[in-house]
């Protein structure tokens, strides 16, 4: 490991007397201002809070709790807390918390616009957390680690198998597993596999981007992706869509719920899973292993992620030393959806 400049010898962050100096009153005149406590002149009120945005300033209570040695909580900052890979990334993470005897608090962003990463960020600053892990599974969570400051030890865990820059990150290599899903379906003599994915942060995800690299390295046709969101109806649709045509074989689904819905749409149209058309889909929800056909998919470990994510928090915490990131590539688990393809199922694919 090497000793990253922004643990702990980071650029000093504003505090109370800086704010008050770029404003020309007093630190007791700025401290009224903040707290809304007594009365402060209009025109004092402003140049405090002229001098607040222009320094950037935010009342740290993390900072303060590194300094009195009272890390007596981690936060979480989070697009969401009730789909699968979040709820059981956060049940990671404070798992392994509880058993390092801090609590966790959890900080949802509404949206990836200025005001509502800025809302999220300050109420946990104003916690005394002693670091953060921002879930960077979407876009707010990826605005999130961008404005994040660098006072507070920050960790980010999502898709990836590497990061660049100085914020460690647990990471799940998607771009493996969905290379892993491409090469099993043209294992099975599929000619090539049609995708279906999910919402991404505004470029492919790993597991699309795992998928392509596959077929282009096996000579295979690249059909154009079809988009769903994270819901079994969007899938449903699509799923209509592909069970329209003779040349689809084979489907790779961004998640489970979306494989659902597809298998839905093909049941629903005369289609037979697998001996029509292979499906699989990613993230290995409990509940698929009983679906019939019991879905082919990617089980993503999300729980080993939050851990591993408060792990690389807990060095940075307390050695000042930022950790090497750390990835693992999910597990392609083969169940009923998918199979060899049918000779009389063949077609020249578009």
């Amino acid at each position: 490991m090497t000793k990253d400049p922004d643990y702990p010898s980071k650029p000093k962050m504003p505090v109370l007397s800086d704010v008050a100096k770029a404003a020309g009153v007093s630190v007791p005149t700025v401290s009224r201002v903040l707290t809304s406590s007594k009365y402060v002149a209009p025109e004092l009120r402003e140049r405090v809070e002229k001098a607040v945005a222009e320094l950037g300033y935010r009342p740290n209570g993390a900072a303060r709790a590194t300094r009195s040695g009272k890390r007596s909580m981690v936060a979480v900052l989070t697009g969401a807390t009730s789909n699968y890979g979040y709820a059981k990334t956060i049940e990671g993470i404070e798992q392994a918390a509880r058993a390092a005897g801090l609590s966790v608090i959890i900080a949802v962003i509404e949206s990836d616009d200025d005001v509502a990463v800025n809302s999220a960020i300050d109420l946990v600053l104003s916690q005394p957390v002693a670091g953060v892990i921002i879930l960077e599974f979407d876009r707010p969570g990826l605005a999130a680690v961008k404005a994040f400051p660098k006072s507070v030890p920050l960790v980010s865990a999502g898709g990836g198998n590497r990061r660049t820059g100085k914020t460690p990150a647990a990471l799940l290599d998607e771009r493996g597993a969905g290379r892993d899903v491409a090469n099993h379906l043209l294992a099975l003599g599929h000619r090539t596999v049609h995708h279906v994915s999910v919402p991404t942060m505004g470029k492919h995800s790993g597991r699309t981007e795992g998928w392509r690299a596959a077929l282009m390295a096996a000579g295979a046709p690249v059909p154009p992706v079809l988009h769903a969101t994270w819901e079994p109806t969007s899938g449903y649709r699509v799923g209509k869509e592909l069970a329209s045509r003779d040349d689809v074989t084979a489907i790779f689904c961004g998640n489970d719920d979306v494989a659902i819905g597809v298998i839905s749409a093909l049941l629903d149209s005369g289609k037979r899973v697998p001996e029509d058309v292979s499906v699989i889909g990613f993230d290995d929800q409990p509940h698929v292993a009983m679906w019939r056909p019991a879905l082919t998919t990617v089980r993503q470990d999300f729980r080993d992620l939050g851990a591993r994510a408060f792990a690389l928090l807990a060095t940075t915490v307390d050695t000042g030393v930022a950790p090497a990131s750390s990835a693992v590539k999910p597990e392609l688990v083969v169940r009923e959806s998918t199979a060899a393809v049918s000779p009389a199922t063949t077609r020249p694919a578009n």
